[in-house]
């Protein structure tokens, strides 16, 4: 019987990498689910009603609120001491998986029929009803499902721009608002948190010009647009192969700062960072439904039509935005 040569060297070598490779990789997916679950774990729950069950496509209703309660003093000069929350910011999110994402900013002025209310700017339906009141008041009046809710704070945004080293916007003229504390200069500048949060929520926006300070585009419009610059300047960052993004990190932060409704298990946040990972920032389209300011018993914005319903009609289908 003929015996066979014993394995070289080079052979025993070449299986331990193999080994070693496969005990690495398992041990890499471990770690990456430990995370996930432990990241998981970190974010604040709550039932939300109302909401649609996804077929596929996803619209995620995105709401900054204005609650003082976690905010650092430093914070208190800018922002001022109020009870309770408002939203500061509405946002719906549609995600086309493999394709792109769209952002709808919904101005807080926006004139509605709040269900079991009167008519009322949109912003009070929170204010009234939470989570649930807001989401069916969208639905109605917008004809939109709504499949998952997500809230952030002040103090959580601004940890957020602050985990990813900050955000860079570049400005024509020197700006500032003296009631949310923004002051920059001219040129592109480095927004850390305090200050990318008194750029996206300012209402006393102001330029230098000709010599002296000039309030300009100080509306509600105007203010939806400067939140979705922040917001895709935040995500150019996030996604940036130059940034060395401390991912653990940046997933705590996160996780630590939002709440969402119950829906949104493991396995959707899963499914939605490998939407947003495999996203460019040519792949993210932002539009603020189009709106006109009136003034009736108090001040509102209203639909601007057609283009209003044709803007909602390309968010509800996954088609880009008119225009």
């Amino acid at each position: 019987m003929t015996s066979r040569p014993a394995p070289s060297r080079r052979a025993h070598r070449a299986r331990k990498i193999i080994l070693i490779g496969l005990m690495l990789g398992v041990a890499a997916v471990f770690a990456a689910v430990a995370l996930l679950l432990w990241t998981s774990s970190k974010v604040e729950r709550q039932e939300v009603a109302n909401l649609d069950p996804t077929d596929g496509q996803r619209n995620i209703l995105i709401v900054g609120t204005d609650s003082r309660e976690n905010l650092p003093d430093d914070f208190e000069g800018n922002f001022g001491k109020f009870s309770g929350a408002r939203t500061d910011v509405i946002m719906l999110v549609h995600f086309i998986p493999g394709e792109r994402a769209q952002i709808l900013s919904l101005p807080r002025d926006l004139k509605v029929e709040i269900p079991g209310h009167e008519t009322n700017r949109i912003n009070a339906a929170f204010a009234l009803g939470g989570p649930d009141l807001l989401v069916e008041t969208v639905r109605r009046n917008l004809d939109l499902e709504i499949n998952n809710y997500v809230e952030i704070d002040f103090a959580g945004f601004a940890a957020i721009v602050d985990e990813i080293g900050g955000v860079e916007l570049t400005f024509d003229r020197p700006a500032r608002d003296k009631k949310s504390g923004l002051d920059v200069e001219r040129g592109t500048q480095l927004l850390l948190g305090p200050q990318a949060l008194a750029y996206a929520r300012s209402r006393s926006y102001e330029e230098f010009r000709n010599g002296e300070w000039k309030g300009v585009g100080n509306n509600d419009i105007h203010r939806t647009r400067r939140q979705q610059e922040v917001l895709l300047a935040l995500f150019d960052q996030a996604t940036s192969r130059s940034n060395a993004l401390d991912l653990p990190g940046f997933a705590t932060t996160v996780a630590e700062r939002i709440t969402t409704d119950e829906t949104l298990t493991v396995g959707v946040m899963v499914e939605l960072g490998r939407a947003v990972l495999s996203l460019k920032s040519e792949d993210l389209e932002a539009m603020t439904l189009p709106v006109k300011i009136v003034n009736e018993e108090r001040s509102y914005v209203v639909p601007v039509e057609p283009q209003a319903t044709d803007v909602l009609a390309a968010f509800k289908a996954g088609e880009p935005f008119p225009g």
